[in-house]
């Protein structure tokens, strides 16, 4: 059994929420061509992890169909309205007992690319640390990575702010990938957001 083998890394796929400030599901707005939340999970699916689960909830049923044909598993969170951390805990338990590390991944970062997964994954096979995120002049961004020794704590987490509180905890011992692109600063929350994504750069 190899390290990779033995550090199995899962990602977990954010895609339960309602889009509010968009006004419309901003998972099935098309980039490239594709819904949204199909081009980011094709781009994890394309990193060769172990397993990738994608969290559903406002628009379970279009987004699943968005993704048909995926080699994903589907997890269904009936809290959504509670925010995204609801949604993480949903995707860690939906995660198989040999999943060592989850990657944690917005729905709604068309500029995620399997390039960067594996940046990550293999900066994670390397140090084994409990925490591994990107970034760019100094500035984390997203996707992060968790090592399962920090499951129990994410899943006691209450809201947003007590998961970024559990980054903050392990700073000092997050291992660091440095990243040209400032697309993992960037996710869609408006109609601003997305416009600006897709008038911005090329995304095919």
């Amino acid at each position: 059994m190899t390290l990779t083998d033995r550090l199995a890394v899962a990602a977990i796929i954010l895609a339960a929420g309602a889009s509010t400030r968009m006004g419309e599901p901003k998972q099935l707005l098309p980039v490239g061509g594709r819904p949204m939340v199909r081009r980011v999970t094709e781009a994890v699916c394309a990193a060769g992890l172990a397993q990738v689960v994608v969290v559903i909830g406002a628009h379970a049923e279009a987004v699943a169909q968005a993704l048909d044909g995926l080699p994903v598993e589907l997890a269904r969170n009936t809290k959504w309205l509670e925010g995204m951390t609801s949604s993480l805990h949903a995707g860690l338990r939906a995660l198989r007992p040999e999943i060592k590390a989850a990657l944690v991944v917005l729905a709604d970062q068309p500029g995620l690319t399997a390039e960067l997964i594996r940046d990550l994954t293999g900066r994670y096979h390397a140090t084994g640390a409990p925490v591994v995120a990107p970034f760019y002049q100094e500035q984390r961004g997203q996707p992060v990575l968790f090592d399962r020794e920090l499951f129990s704590e994410l899943l006691a987490a209450g809201d947003d702010r007590s998961r970024r509180a559990i980054i903050a905890r392990h700073w000092d011992q997050m291992v660091r990938v440095e990243v040209k692109d400032p697309a993992i600063l960037h996710d869609i929350d408006t109609r601003q957001d997305y416009e600006k994504v897709t008038s911005s750069r090329p995304l095919s």
